[in-house]
């Protein structure tokens, strides 16, 4: 197998299997670790850059700080002081709701009261003053009571956390009811399981309207809260994380409605959770149940207060009114933060905060089902388009190609994230993309060193570096195989060149010869030319092959008017230099003809062959006869109509049977002069009358024109003819043919 056809397969195969690896990734066949955390890496890019970063008024976060620690002493603090904290923000802030980021597991004994009890129950049980200021003192040293009381009818989400481990489970503590039992194996296998869980005390969890688990059950490997479960399931029940039971509150406890899908397959375990339905807000989940975490900003996206601020009522009555209260922690020996995609540190209690105030602005992230097939339907296009399109382009070109298809990726990622609110993946395409590119380019560079080294060894002898350049970015296959192809062929000589060297000395013929023929041979390269080969003094070139050239006789025609000016350069140089006078011929034909290697296992070229060349030959040893500097047939006429033309004759060359007409190129159309256009029109009336026999009034025409313009050879043949001609008439069938007996 050729290297070329190796490189081919290996890349196509190598993109082939790289969308392949990324499409079942992105479906979710197969997950590698490395492209999730290259996913993660452009989530959390998008969310940093698209972050609303304004304040929720709605919502206020009682902190815990330092501050507070200081002032009220270390934390958890007595039951009192939280009863006290609940009632002056209801009683004398008048919020709408509290919820604690905060678990009492356990029972509050910091009053004394079970110390008291026990002396009654030994040495002081029989001191009736002790038991009976004991019984006065009993309502207000039961803190955990005095909590429950300030709790109860009141709007309050107390938190709790679950559990993947198998913990033992307090007796005194409850959890809150849960939102659903369910029926469902499918949506029981569906949400994050808890094994155990750490709940509040049973006579607080009572006393309260509501309850939410406040830790993340979904933090990402790189142990990043992107995420973060609304429900898990304990026991066949779904519980609520702690945000959606402030907002459930919120609205009086509406119920809960699994929204799910049964296209996905024909059993009911194929059945996918898309949405949880409350009132008439449909919140976009994932099949776990969990939301991306919609982070307004960095830490302070809501006003946080002091704990200690509000006990001792620093904060003005109308800066709390109906709002929404969150009391957490950010004190660093709480452990309550948290690692997120805008900051390393970030409050948890703000995490929930978040969540809420998207709730309510119903701005909830989702990524429905559709978005799948929108993204498997983008890497098939990018699959398909840089590895059918992208070898076809230039590496300048398919690098602008890939920023513009990558621009376009973001783009409309962006709207989709933004517009809508639809999470699409950006990562995979993007991957993709680029990693196609660079395949595409370092099996291109294989390929195209081998491929240019080839064309370079087997064309840069013959034809331009430009078109071997060319001919390495096309997808044509070159060979130097015959074959037949419209070309067109010119033929140069110097006139007179035996005659010129028999009066020079063979290192000046050299030197002559290499000054004539550097210019001429630029001037055919830079018309795309290929040359065929030097014969002496003349040279021989063609277009239209190797590379495929649509405008062949327009620039074999521009190359031989190219080399007139340059022609009368070389004149005025050799005469500064005491060198002989030289003239040139040229002749070009356009036609079918044979191209490719040629020759004998001896010696081989790259040439042209065929009647249709020789023809070529033969316009430009006419150039003499006729005193002009170049001659193109009928078909180079035909084929580059964007010159002005001067018909010369109508002939039969020697060894051809069919009569042609023979023109001289005067010019490019937008550079023709009005005495040109003038001097034609002239000499085509002159030749209308030949034509037709009327050799008077032909006579008068070419005489006044040889009178106006004796330099001109042209109208001395003519005349000749006309003399003869009256003389010895032509018949009446005669077609104007001159037939040409020598080369």
């Amino acid at each position: 197998m050729k290297i070329v056809q190796i490189v081919k397969i290996g890349r196509f195969l190598f993109c082939y299997i790289c969308t392949v690896i990324i499409i079942l990734h992105s479906t979710g066949w197969v997950k590698l670790p490395i492209l999730e955390r290259l996913d993660n890496i452009f989530y959390d890019l998008r969310l940093k850059n698209t972050l609303p970063n304004s304040i929720d008024e709605r919502i206020v976060i009682i902190d815990i700080d330092e501050k507070s620690i200081r002032a009220e002493g270390r934390f958890p603090w007595p039951r009192n002081k939280l009863s006290y904290l609940v009632d002056i923000l209801f009683d004398y802030y008048n919020i709408d709701l509290l919820a604690f980021d905060i678990a009492f597991t356990e029972a509050d004994n910091s009053s004394g009261l079970q110390l008291l009890q026990q002396l009654s129950k030994t040495s002081l049980s029989n001191n009736k003053e002790f038991h009976s200021i004991l019984d006065n003192m009993r309502s207000q040293l039961a803190f955990d009571h005095l909590f429950a009381q300030s709790l109860k009818n009141r709007p309050i989400v107390l938190g709790f956390f679950a559990s993947h481990l198998v913990n033992p489970i307090d007796p005194n503590t409850l959890l809150p009811p849960p939102v659903s039992i369910l029926d469902s194996s499918a949506l029981t296998n569906s949400l994050y399981p808890a094994k155990s869980y750490g709940a509040n005390l049973r006579v607080l969890q009572e006393n309260a309207q509501s309850g939410g688990f406040f830790n993340n059950l979904s933090v990402d490997d790189d142990g990043v809260n992107r995420k973060i479960p609304l429900l898990f399931h304990y026991q066949n029940h779904a519980y609520e994380a702690l945000s959606l039971a402030i907002y459930r509150l919120y609205l009086n406890s509406p119920p809960l409605t699994f929204i799910t899908s049964n296209d996905y397959g024909p059993n009911e375990l194929d059945k996918r959770l898309e949405a949880l339905q409350i009132q008439n807000y449909k919140i976009p989940v994932d099949n776990n149940g969990a939301i991306l975490i919609p982070y307004r900003g960095k830490q302070g996206s809501f006003r946080y207060i002091s704990a200690t601020d509000i006990l001792n009522a620093v904060i003005e009555p109308e800066e709390l009114e109906n709002k929404i209260i969150i009391v957490g922690t950010t004190a660093a020996g709480l452990f309550d933060l948290r690692s997120t995609p805008v900051q390393n540190i970030y409050p948890g209690v703000e995490i929930h905060a978040n969540i809420v105030s998207a709730l309510l602005d119903k701005t909830i992230k989702s990524k429905p089902g559709f978005i799948t097939g929108f993204e498997l339907i983008e890497l098939i296009f990018i699959s398909t388009a840089l590895i059918h399109f992208l070898p076809k382009l230039s590496v300048s070109k398919a690098t602008l190609l890939v920023l513009l298809l990558s621009l376009l990726l973001i783009i409309t990622n962006l709207l989709l994230w933004l517009k809508l609110d639809i999470n699409s993946n950006l990562a995979n395409p993007i991957l993709l993309l680029w990693l196609l590119y660079g395949t595409q380019l370092f099996f291109g560079y294989l390929f195209e060193s081998h491929r240019k080294k080839k064309l370079g060894a087997i064309f840069g002898q013959y034809i331009p570096p430009e078109l071997v350049e060319q001919m390495s970015h096309s997808d044509e296959e070159f060979s130097l195989k015959g074959e037949n192809r419209e070309l067109s062929v010119l033929f140069s000589d110097i006139r007179g060149f035996t005659t010129i060297s028999e009066n020079l000395e063979p290192h000046e013929l050299c030197e002559l010869i290499n000054e004539i023929l550097t210019p001429i041979t630029a001037i055919i390269h830079n018309k795309k030319g290929t040359i065929d080969k030097y014969i002496g003094d003349a040279v021989m070139a063609f277009w239209g092959a190797p590379v495929h050239d649509s405008n062949h006789s327009k620039n074999a025609v521009e190359a031989a008017l190219a080399i007139l000016p340059e022609l009368a350069n070389i004149q005025a140089e050799f005469k500064a230099r005491d060198w002989p006078y030289i003239d040139i011929g040229i002749g070009i034909n356009t036609g079918s003809m044979s191209v490719g290697n040629m020759g004998s296992q001896f010696r081989i070229a790259y040439t042209v062959m065929g009647d249709n060349v020789n023809l070529g030959s033969r316009l430009e040893g006419l150039t003499k006869h006729y005193g002009v500097k170049i001659i193109v047939s009928e078909s180079t006429k035909i084929a580059a109509p964007e010159f002005v033309y001067c018909e010369l004759d109508r002939v039969l060359v020697k060894g051809k049977r069919k009569p042609i007409i023979i023109y001289e190129p005067i010019a490019h159309l937008k550079d023709i002069e009005k005495s040109q256009l003038k001097y034609l029109c002239d000499l085509n009336n002159a030749f209308f009358y030949y034509y037709c026999q009327n050799w008077e009034q032909a006579l008068l025409l070419f005489g006044h024109l040889n009178h106006t313009m004796p330099e001109v050879l042209l109208h001395s043949i003519y005349l000749d003819r006309i003399e003869f001609f009256k003389k010895s008439p032509p018949s009446l069938d005669w077609n104007g043919i001159f037939e040409h007996t020598s080369k």
